[in-house]
């Protein structure tokens, strides 16, 4: 009997993508599995039903899943549709665990496989599995659009019978993949582009997308490919030198985004307040609360002369491109967990071991493991 792959439809807010694009229907079942999709899984990302053919439609999603091998979501299913899940299954999505703690002992008790999306190991071997990087890079590519229209200026230098009108100055800030490619792009439409991050080792990669690199003289290099915290004397030190750069760029882009955490303050009140009139910051960390003071997440705002935009789950504005590169995410997982046919989970191995949540009724994840710990510490006996 072949495995069952059982593809959900999203319900959460804001959420357009879908866990499996119709063109990749047929590689998933080439693993040895029938293909099962909840109705209107993809219609937020503009697929029907009828593109998924040749796989089944079910309309039920706790029907769906309980007998399905696999479970494929982009965002955490409901905890009532894990806990739905026969003991074994395996769950592949976005977790986020100290978001979830319902959802997190739903999984232990379940007994149920979960591969959290977030966890990817940041290693070579991993890197076609690293849906955070995969996701990031279309964020970074989106946020100078979503500026340029906002701005009362054009991006590139022009020429006119009247006279020249000057290239606008685009900076962005943290210089992970979403940022190198906020980078490439407001390069790519014409404007004058500078790139920052306290990681002093990201100064050739903005140049390699022709950025000029704002040096504070601040090293914070972190592990896991992630920047650490400043110290309040680098903090001083790096918003010294910041300050007039951001008060010269016409369009600012913030990137500094560490999972599960909340995300760093990049830009104060004063520094907003000394920008260019009809300036623009596109905060690409909104859902973990923003990098700038007087951001609010989800919405658009006026603070002093700037606009300040900080739109929720940005991938997902790219519903089609993004879903179809984090179905080949979890696709390329599903290769190293399926063996002619059958789930063969090998613990040991680094990205399979790194990415499980959970697994045989434990808590695999060691901070997650460490926050039921300190939930279950909370109530009394």
């Amino acid at each position: 009997m072949s495995l069952k792959i059982a593809v959900l439809k999203e319900t959460r807010a804001d959420e357009r993508r879908v866990a499996v694009v119709p063109s990749l229907v047929a590689r998933f079942a080439k693993l040895g599995a029938e293909v099962v999709v909840q109705a209107g899984a993809g219609e937020a990302a503009r697929f029907t039903d009828a593109d998924y053919a040749p796989a089944r439609i079910e309309p039920d999603a706790r029907r769906l899943v309980a007998d399905a091998d696999i479970v494929l979501a982009v965002q955490a299913p409901a905890t009532e549709l894990a806990a739905a899940m026969k003991p074994g299954a395996v769950l592949a999505s976005f977790v986020y665990a100290q978001k979830e703690p319902a959802l997190l002992k739903a999984l232990r008790d379940a007994r149920l496989s979960a591969f959290a999306m977030e966890t990817v190991p940041r290693i070579s071997r991993a890197q076609s599995l690293d849906a955070l990087s995969s996701q990031a890079a279309l964020a970074g590519y989106y946020a100078p659009l979503l500026g340029a229209v906002q701005l009362p200026r054009i991006l590139p230098m022009m020429t006119t019978a009247v006279g020249s009108l000057r290239a606008a100055r685009v900076l962005v800030m943290g210089l992970g993949v979403a940022g190198l490619q906020a980078l490439a792009t407001a390069h790519r439409l014409g404007a004058v582009t500078e790139g920052y991050d306290v990681r002093p080792e990201t100064r050739e990669q903005a140049q390699s997308v022709g950025a000029k690199f704002v040096d504070t003289g601040v090293d914070a290099r972190g592990e896991g490919g992630y920047a650490r915290e400043l110290t309040p004397e680098e903090q001083a030190r790096a918003r010294e030198a910041l300050t007039r750069h951001i008060q010269q760029a016409d369009l600012i882009v913030t990137t500094a985004n560490v999972p599960g955490r909340a995300a760093p303050r990049l830009i104060d009140r004063a520094q907003i307040e000394g920008m260019k009139r009809g300036s623009v910051i596109v905060d690409l960390a909104a859902d973990s609360g923003g990098n700038c003071e007087g951001t609010v997440p989800g919405q658009t705002a006026e603070v002093g002369p700037a606009t300040i935009l900080a739109p929720f789950n940005v991938p997902s504005l790219l519903a089609q491109h993004a879903s179809e590169l984090y179905a080949k995410n979890l696709l390329n997982l599903l290769e190293l967990i399926v063996k002619d046919g059958a789930l063969a989970l090998d613990l040991a191995d680094e990205v399979v071991g790194g990415t499980l949540l959970a697994h045989g009724g434990e808590i695999r994840n060691a901070a997650a493991r460490a926050f039921l710990q300190s939930l279950d510490k909370e109530i009394p006996a």
